[in-house]
Order: structure tokens, then sequence, then C-alpha cells
């Protein structure tokens, strides 16, 4: 365990920033599954506006460094090429 003051902060700012990059992290995770459960389900409108939310959030992961940007690209392409298969 941590015996110097400033390591101990370390450990506390450790154990929030891991939570905060989990959510951040699941709540991408939701809005794909989102657009491509309304993608399965044939509503494009729905798909689309679940797409803007989940693009969004990818977007932010990647400027943050959560998620690398090339994966972010692939994430969102993935998913729209999905939708345009639907139209």
């Amino acid at each position: 365990m941590a015996n110097h003051k400033s390591a101990l902060k370390r450990v506390r700012q450790t154990k929030v920033r891991t939570e905060r990059n989990r959510q951040r992290k699941t709540t991408i995770k939701t809005l794909r599954k989102e657009t491509l459960a309304a993608v399965e389900a044939g509503d494009k409108k729905a798909a689309t506006e679940s797409l803007s939310k989940f693009s969004s959030a990818v977007d932010k992961a990647a400027k943050k460094g959560l998620i690398h940007k090339n994966k972010a690209a692939n994430l969102k392409s993935r998913t729209a090429k999905a939708i345009a298969a639907v139209g």
C-alpha cells in the first residue's frame, strides 16, 4: 500500500478515473446495442437518431483518449453500414 501522502492521493484519483472511464465505456456499448436493435427491428428513423447519440459518445471518448481514434472510426463506420443496409 502507498505510504506517501501524494501516493495516497494518486490512489484516490485512479479510483475515480477508473469508475468514470468504466461508465463511459458502458454508455458507448449500450448506445451501440440500442442502435443495432433499432436496425434489427427495421426502424430506420430510430436507428439514425440513436446513431447520432452513439457517434457523439464515441467521438468524445476518442477525444479523451478512452478509446483509440481508429477504433472510434471503425465502430461508427460499422454501425452506419448496418443502418444503410436497412434502407
